[in-house]
């Protein structure tokens, strides 16, 4: 019986001998032809490792479709061949969530795709829910890909997402087929915007508690400004909780390093949560003043007790900052939610065309 099972699973999917030939010539094309310089080692291991899934894909495609790993080895050395084995399959369900494909159809050069992700045990998600840029889109052709939340339907526990793809070239896509996975997603989210923080600036002082860090991220109306190429950054040592402006937020220092305000921000989630916010001045007639640039830390990286730090910036000078009053804007989730789910559909014209 399940002799039989595999076998009608296998011939579903079965490529036609002329896209064995074109994978074959494909493989091909990556042999260094005679008088070209060695390739590194592992170049080479992986042609090989490229080489041996596709064969045995091919002899068994079934495999594509059920072993991850194989599936995304095959789409770095062919998407198009890697898509042709994705079985449809436009719903799936997994950690008491189902995600299905509600309409995936063509018009002009864009595919526009409806996706619902589901509780079907609890309440995870809601109007807030969050892919966490978490989503993969796997297509056969060269193209830009987004995907928002749209809508949320409370009596269902619904959520509604728009992927949308504009296709870069003069190609026919009609029935090519397209997977969306995703991972992880978070919900419950609370935003507290434009508020003012509880700190009087007039009692900040010049701050000799620093270090040298390596920015892990960094950004800024006036970045190129005051910064240079290099990635590291004098800020100032983290300390006990200032003031929170949000539950999951914490000012961990404020203080002037070499004329300039620096203002700390730390989260212990950001992660899974992704809990961020921002600062700005608001001066006495109530005109804003944006930070000028910030750079992001992490201490802990691997460990526990990793705490994930955001330092803003502002050239205000300290004879001044008794004159504006400190403002933000904050963010955070309370639910994080993993799983594994994955649809793949074919994309059809619309109708209306």
């Amino acid at each position: 019986m399940f002799e039989k099972t595999y076998k009608s699973m296998n011939d579903q999917i079965t490529p036609t001998p002329s896209l064995v030939a074109d994978t074959v010539k494909l493989i091909q094309s990556h042999h260094r032809p005679k008088g070209c310089k060695s390739r590194p080692f592992y170049r080479r291991l992986f042609m090989i490792a490229a080489m041996l899934a596709l064969c045995i894909v091919l002899a068994t495609p079934v495999l594509a479709a059920r072993i991850p790993a194989i599936y995304e080895l095959m789409y770095l050395v062919s998407p198009e061949v890697a898509q042709l084995f994705m079985p449809v399959q436009e719903a799936c369900e997994d950690n008491g969530i189902r995600m299905e494909v509600v309409s995936a159809y063509l018009h002009d050069n864009t595919a526009e795709i409806y996706i619902t992700l589901q509780d079907l045990t609890g309440d995870r998600v809601d109007e807030t829910t969050d892919l966490f840029d978490s989503y993969s889109i796997h297509r056969a052709f060269d193209s830009s890909a987004t995907c928002q939340r749209v809508g949320y339907d409370s009596e269902s526990k619904t959520a509604t997402f728009l992927i949308l793809i504009t296709e870069w070239g003069d190609h026919d896509i009609s029935g090519s087929k397209l997977t969306f996975s995703v991972r992880e997603f978070i919900s419950h989210k609370t935003s507290l915007e434009d508020v003012p923080v509880d700190i009087n600036l007039a009692r900040v002082e010049e701050s000799s508690a620093t270090q040298t860090i390596y920015a892990v991220g960094k950004s800024g109306i006036n970045l190129s400004k005051y910064t240079s190429a290099t990635n590291d950054f004098v800020v100032l040592n983290p300390g006990m909780s200032i003031c929170a402006p949000i539950s999951g937020l914490d000012v961990t220092a404020i203080g002037y390093i070499d004329g300039m305000l620096h203002i700390q921000l730390a989260t212990s989630e950001k992660r899974t949560l992704d809990n961020h916010g921002y600062f700005y001045l608001v001066d006495k007639d109530g005109n804003q003043t944006q930070y000028d640039y910030s750079v992001s830390f992490i201490e802990g990286m691997d460990s526990n007790d990793r705490m994930d730090y955001q330092e803003f910036v502002f050239d205000i000078p300290k004879d001044e900052i008794g004159d504006y009053t400190l403002y933000g804007s904050f963010y955070t989730s309370g639910l994080h939610t993993e799983g594994r789910w994955q649809v793949t559909f074919p994309l059809m014209v619309s109708e209306d065309n």
